[in-house]
């Protein structure tokens, strides 16, 4: 045993956790529940966090069933539950590396660092805290490299993790520990993309896949910055939408440029991709600017590149973060200006039915896992 695991002996740490681990690319049946899984020892530069929740993002799922393979060609739903046969595991993960298993995965953190490594202040303990999901310790903050938490290293989905201290960030608010696991993933994926666009106040902002939880937050991101925002779902989210914040929300594979006009809208904030990419494209104005973080109804479109030129139009994709993406999103979160939707609640033991409750896209916001301890 090494000193620092002993010394978290002393502090009361436990020697084993329960977790849940991936063990191959694939269905379900890959999701292992533990309850004899070692918990981590920081090093250098490291804490160790008691994990009190981690929500359920698109990127799990998709690095579970191998998704990110470029052999895959069609939505994410096609293969959620048993996974895809032609997926490639040398390059089934988001990085295009092949996943080291067993992995604990989960990018969404809160809870409270309860030990730290060699180099942190001993201060930090007790802190309530998330981690940035895009990581940047690992690769030596170059630019255009990250790790994320939960697909290069092991993630939430346990009892304890640990994390880089420079990029576990201590939060200060009120809200409870589901709310703040709500945050890093989709928030930091909405913030860049918003960011990135460079969306300003008055400008019309279209949003797809508005309901889930990268839309969301999509939504009050834009609004913050003051744009007028259109964001598009199922018929039977809309009015939740408006609620929201959204200005205008219009049914999902309905007519955007009959609904819209040609050529209406500032900036497209996309995760969907699919059969609806060209309308997305057909809406925005001459200099319009579309930024995409995900492709969940398909990743293969089709592009007619005479839009693209012909509109003088500018593509974002949206994948690194600057660091101020991730602090900022603190910032917003301690001045109370935004606000993250949360759906429903589960145990960690149920990993299965939450998973199967987001692929169904029944509810708006995010799915929460309750870490027991």
């Amino acid at each position: 045993m090494t000193s620092d695991a002993l010394h978290q002996r002393k502090s009361g740490i436990p020697d084993h956790m329960t977790g849940v681990v991936l063990v191959g690319h694939g269905g379900f049946e890959k999701l292992s529940y533990k309850t004899d899984l070692p918990v981590p020892v920081p090093e250098a530069g490291e804490v160790l966090i008691r994990v009190a929740a981690a929500a359920i993002n698109n990127t799990d799922i998709n690095t579970r069933i191998g998704w990110y393979s470029k052999a895959v060609t069609s939505g994410t739903e096609s293969g959620a539950n048993g996974g895809f046969q032609s997926a490639n595991d040398a390059d089934a993960s988001w990085s295009g590396v092949p996943l080291a298993f067993p992995r604990i995965q989960g990018a969404d953190c809160c809870g409270r660092i309860v030990a730290v490594g060699e180099g942190v202040s001993p201060e930090r303990v007790g802190e309530r805290v998330i981690v940035r999901n895009m990581l940047r310790s690992f690769v030596d903050f170059r630019p255009f490299e990250c790790w994320t938490f939960g697909s290069e290293v092991d993630g939430a989905f346990a009892q304890y993790a640990k994390a880089p201290s420079r990029e576990t960030y201590r939060v200060d608010c009120e809200w409870s520990d589901v709310e703040l696991a709500s945050i890093p993933c989709a928030y930091s994926t909405a913030e860049l993309m918003i960011d990135r666009a460079g969306v300003r106040s008055g400008e019309h902002v279209i949003i797809t896949g508005a309901s889930g939880g990268v839309g969301s937050a999509s939504i009050q991101l834009a609004k913050r910055r003051g744009a007028y925002v259109t964001a598009i779902a199922g018929r039977d989210k809309l009015q939740q939408l408006r609620d929201l914040g959204a200005d205008q929300a219009l049914p999902r594979g309905e007519n955007m440029v009959g609904k819209l006009g040609k050529g209406s809208v500032d900036v497209a904030i996309d995760v969907a991709a699919g059969p609806s990419f060209g309308e997305v494209l057909d809406v925005l104005k001459k200099g319009g600017r579309y930024a995409v973080a995900g492709a969940i109804a398909g990743p293969i479109v089709e592009l007619d590149v005479r839009t693209l030129y012909l509109n003088d139009l500018t593509f974002f994709g949206c994948t690194f973060q600057d660091d101020a993406i991730f602090e900022n999103l603190v910032s917003y979160i301690e001045r109370g200006e935004i606000r993250p939707v949360v759906a429903k609640t589960y145990a960690l033991k149920d990993i299965v039915e939450a998973q199967q409750d987001f692929l169904l896209k029944n509810s708006i916001g995010k799915l929460v896992l309750e870490i027991p301890h």
